[in-house]
């Protein structure tokens, strides 16, 4: 619970992967666009993740008495374990070791600010994968076309510092680390004449001068010397 609000939540510093906070994007082709963000929680922070499961609970039963007409439907889980498998079955990444993963997502854009000044949103270049905050969320539950379910809504996100960046990007600082500012002495080989390297072609050089011819080329007579 966070700000008397039963299915609302306060997460401790958490990692962030598969942010798209800046801008939104649909996660099937036809698919209403949506922010949304991967919260790799770790397991140490027991305190966020009983907050967490205090706030679906309390989903859970609004849905029974307010929206699944006091049906008790058994919902999927919207907490994985990231030692095991993802719900395709294909094991999570490492950056989710020893970690809870749960994915949030709005329609609506979040806030993104820094823990300097939290009047005030962050640069586009300033959010990414890999970075480190604490985040709202907002538990609801669900109905869609017989689907019953708690899902997980975004809130505003606090970034609180920097991390490793996720995604296999590389910085300008990583590829270039090590190389000096003198500019390599390119060229300093070639000749100042071109050709001068290479006599089988003699590049640039002037064309002979041809014999003149001992045959008038009209009369074909000779030319007296």
């Amino acid at each position: 619970m966070y700000q008397n609000i039963p299915t609302k939540v306060l997460t401790n510093e958490v990692r962030l992967s598969y942010v798209n906070l800046v801008t939104p994007r649909a996660s099937q082709q036809g698919q209403k666009e949506r922010y949304s963000v991967t919260l790799l929680i770790p397991k140490t922070d027991v305190a966020t993740k009983a907050d967490i499961d205090a706030a679906i609970l309390a989903a859970y039963n609004e849905g029974v008495s307010k929206k699944w007409n006091g049906a008790h439907p058994t919902p999927k889980s919207i907490v994985h374990d990231g030692d095991g498998l993802r719900p395709s079955g294909v094991p999570f990444g490492d950056e989710c070791k020893g970690c809870w993963v749960i994915t949030a997502s709005s329609y609506t854009k979040p806030q993104v600010v820094g823990v300097d000044n939290i009047n005030c949103e962050l640069a586009p270049q300033d959010i990414y994968s890999g970075m480190y905050a604490r985040v709202t969320l907002n538990f609801f539950p669900f109905d869609t076309a017989g689907n019953k379910g708690v899902g997980c809504g975004l809130g505003n996100v606090l970034k609180i510092r920097d991390g490793e960046p996720l995604g296999g990007g590389a910085s300008a600082a990583s590829d270039f680390e090590g190389i000096g500012a003198a500019t390599p002495n390119y060229g300093a080989a070639i000749p100042a004449t071109p050709g001068a390297a290479y006599p089988q072609y003699n590049y640039g050089a002037p064309a002979a001068t041809p014999a003149a011819p001992n045959v008038n080329p009209i009369t074909g007579d000779p030319y007296p010397f």
